[in-house]
């Protein structure tokens, strides 16, 4: 009897010590669980950044009245309807343009003026990216700010409780018992009256004020403008909205052109390789105007055709593999797509992503100059363009003189691989490049070197080349740096920018070069922004992997007026031995090979 008695008060005992630690854990979870609605409030509503407007820099703020505002200080505001949920929105206070954008004097003033009004443009024509940009930024902000709260609310109850001490804890829970729900309810009313209190639907600001119809048909259309600012947009923004639509109709136009020209090309490829295929008594006039050229116009084929008429280039038999023997699967080229020279060029954004779409380019390779002037505020040039490329296709850039370490970095943390040195494999196909040796400041007075001259930078690459082995394709944006891995025979292509002018493909030393001209369409003291000022370029290529070398190239030149021009496939240049074309006596060494001295800019 009596170890029954002991047996249920132990039963008794642990039972009442289970449920004291469920109790426990429940107001842990509790309390843990209003720290982090708490934490999350706080994060989420004060999250802010500092990052580019246009050509300004701005400071960027989550309000909670469902508005997003521009405030532009004394000149009023500009307010949207927030697409963001709850009663969450966006205030950004536009600053200063950087001096380091473009620095100005008196007589440059309307010139410098005009450039902003040109980044203004830039910015409309791809608002998405700086959006995107912004709106990543303030999570990552809210975040890092809700931990931070958590973690202090934590380490305070945690400091707290030892502080109070067991007793004194015992006490107080005793005496606040009793008033539970009257401090429940009052946490309640504190909540909702903050919320209440700092939150509006937004209807009030948009009763009051209009819509201004200069955005109707634009990014900004349904946008409310207060203060001076009104009397500014109504005045001049025609003529910022004319200028935008202008270039939205471009490059419309042109990308509808990109996608005709394409397609007919490819129909006469398709109606002529029909024609090939056709079987023939013997050779006709027609087989001397294929686009590809043979190797020696006063060759003889050799070799005999196969009786069932089957021939290869120069007559050699495609007759099937001989009995017992595997033929080997054709390997399917690597295609791409090569831009440079883009300077903020963001209307191209679009045609870039359609050739890449109408090409199947496996890979796009940037050859640098991707901005104008390397500063933080053309974070949405780099942005725009990472994002025009198709999801799955690597983007490879080698940054130009023109481009930062601050550029360069927002075009990695977008999505693109930067050539820092080392060699990368894309595909089966090996590259190496790296940033400019230069850096070119607008308005800075002229250019400067970045801490490594373009000859020790030549010389670098070449050992590196050398020392792999196995380097397919040099991506340098300045065409000289390459020379020294060329001639050393270290590797066998480079395709480069800068000159935004098209040179080659041509053999320099052991390898081919070939220098693109701007996909911008850039030209002397001319905007690249806006309607095309001259031909911009695209170039596409194809890499064998069997037996990696490169087949072919096809321009894409799109032109001032809208239109655009697909060129045949042309053959990429073999390499031939250099010591067949020595120069002749007194001739500069490399002049007669196309060969650009590293000390010409």
């Amino acid at each position: 009897m009596l170890a029954a008695v002991r047996a249920w008060v132990r039963a008794s005992w642990v039972g009442l010590r289970g449920r004291a630690r469920e109790v426990h854990w429940a107001r842990a979870t509790v309390l843990g669980v209003a720290a982090l609605v708490v934490s999350l409030g706080y994060g989420v509503t004060s999250a802010s950044v500092d990052m580019s407007l246009g050509p300004h820099t701005a400071r960027y703020e989550v309000t909670t009245d469902s508005t997003v505002t521009v405030d532009l200080g004394p000149l009023g505001t500009l307010q949207i309807d927030s697409p963001m949920p709850l009663t969450l929105g966006v205030r950004a206070t536009v600053k200063e343009i950087p001096d380091d954008l473009t620095e100005i004097d008196r007589a440059a003033t309307l010139q410098a003026l005009s450039g902003d009004l040109q980044t203004y443009l830039a910015f409309f024509t791809g608002p998405q990216a700086t959006l995107t940009d912004v709106a990543r930024a303030l999570v990552v902000d809210a975040a890092r700010r809700t931990l931070i709260t958590f973690v202090l609310l934590l380490a305070l109850w945690a400091a707290g409780r030892a502080l109070l001490g067991e007793a004194r804890r015992r006490e107080l829970t005793t005496w606040l018992r009793p008033h539970t729900r009257r401090l429940v309810a009052g946490a309640a009313v504190v909540v909702v009256a903050g919320t209440v209190l700092t939150s509006s639907t937004g209807q009030g600001a948009s009763g009051s004020r209009p819509a201004s119809a200069v955005f109707d048909g634009t990014p900004l259309e349904g946008a409310r403008v207060t203060g001076r600012l009104g009397g500014v947009i109504d005045t001049y923004g025609g003529y910022v909205v004319d200028a935008l639509r202008e270039n939205q109709d471009f490059y419309a136009a042109a990308d509808a052109a990109l996608t005709t020209a394409w397609g007919s090309r490819a129909q006469m490829v398709a109606e002529q390789e029909a024609r090939d295929a056709e079987p023939t008594a013997g050779p006709s006039a027609t087989d001397e105007l294929t686009e590809a050229p043979t190797a020696d116009p006063t060759e003889e084929p050799t070799g005999e055709p196969s009786g069932d008429g089957s021939t290869g280039p120069a007559g050699a038999s495609l007759a099937p593999a001989a009995q017992g023997e595997k033929a080997e699967e054709p390997v399917e080229p690597v295609t791409l797509l090569v831009v440079s020279d883009l300077h903020c060029n963001v209307g191209m954004a679009t045609l870039i992503r359609s050739l890449a779409r109408l090409s199947e380019a496996d890979v796009v390779l940037d050859a640098g100059d991707t901005t104008m002037n390397g500063t933080t505020v053309e974070q949405y040039c780099v942005t725009t363009f990472a994002r025009a490329v198709p999801a799955g296709v690597p983007l490879i850039v080698s940054p130009g003189n023109h481009d930062s370490a601050e550029t360069t970095a927002m075009y990695a943390r977008a999505g693109a691989t930067i050539l820092d040195g080392d060699v990368v494999d894309v595909d089966g196909l090996r590259i190496l490049g790296d940033n400019d040796p230069n850096e070119t400041r607008v308005g800075a007075g002229g250019t400067a070197s970045t801490g490594e001259s373009a000859a020790d930078m030549a010389t670098r690459l070449a050992d590196v080349a050398c020392e792999d082995g196995e380097v397919d394709l040099l991506l340098i944006h300045t065409p000289a740096v390459g020379d020294t891995a060329l001639a050393d025979g270290c590797v066998p292509a480079q395709v480069s920018g800068h000159f935004h002018k098209r040179t080659g493909p041509v053999q320099v030393g052991e390898g081919i070069r070939y220098i693109s001209a701007s996909t911008a369409g850039a030209t002397l003291n001319e905007a690249t922004l806006g309607p095309l000022n001259g031909t911009a370029e695209m170039t596409v290529l194809r890499w064998d992997p069997a037996t990696r070398t490169f087949l072919d190239y096809q321009l894409v030149s799109v032109r001032t007026d809208a239109s655009v021009q697909v060129s045949a496939r042309l053959p990429w240049p073999a390499i031939e031995d250099p010591d067949a074309g020595l120069p002749a006596e007194g001739e500069p060494a490399g002049v007669a090979a196309g060969r650009v001295p590293i000390s010409a800019r």
